[in-house]
């Protein structure tokens, strides 16, 4: 598995909090039952959708309200659930056609966490051989949240506060004690002085 690369900016003296998702490679097909012409709008799914908060989804092939449909390549975000209900925070359907029949909630499928473990180190450079932080689900600043599905990130002020770098470069792994170690995370940091101290 090829780590994902994102960059970020660190604000100094600011709490450096990210949630991350890993999605298989495996697609969950969720048959919709009503849709609302509501705001927010709410999908409501036939059966279980096993769905997570914050997770991203698509509708697709709904009929009648063909303003929910699902581009290619753009998806919601699922802001509260039931069992079988998915609230769309960012969509007012009202003015929106009725929906008729048919159409599915689609999704990958969260990557099971159970057993892992995260670790993250900052380096000045990949050569460096000092380690300018790190960071653990150990030692707690990293968080895996089986219900969620997430892997979340903190760094609390008084942490970045201290931060000298101008840029740097981070890594984040994924291990289990059985000597597996996947490499989730990687990319550069910019730190952005604090103004306001």
């Amino acid at each position: 598995m090829q780590p994902a690369k994102l960059s970020y900016k660190v604000y100094q003296g600011s709490t450096f909090q990210e949630a991350y998702r890993w999605e298989s490679q495996t697609k969950v097909y969720v048959p919709i039952q009503a849709i609302s012409k509501d705001a927010p709008c709410v999908v409501t799914t036939s059966e279980s959708h096993n769905l997570p908060v914050g997770w991203r989804f698509k509708v697709v092939g709904a009929g009648g309200m063909k303003e929910i449909n699902s581009s290619s390549d753009s998806y919601y975000l699922a802001t509260n659930t039931t069992s079988n209900t998915i609230e769309i925070n960012s969509v007012n359907s009202l003015q929106f056609a009725n929906y008729t029949s048919g159409g599915v909630v689609e999704y990958n499928h969260p990557v099971d966490l159970t057993g892992y473990k995260a670790r993250m180190q900052i380096r000045k450079a990949v050569s460096s051989p000092e380690v300018l932080y790190e960071a653990s689900t150990d030692t707690g600043e990293i968080d895996i949240d089986l219900v969620l599905s997430t892997i979340t990130i903190t760094i609390d002020a008084a942490t970045t506060q201290n931060f000298g770098f101008t840029s740097a470069v981070y890594s984040v792994e994924l291990y289990k004690n059985d000597g597996t170690v996947i490499p989730f995370l990687t990319g550069n940091l910019t730190l952005v002085q604090e103004i306001t101290r």
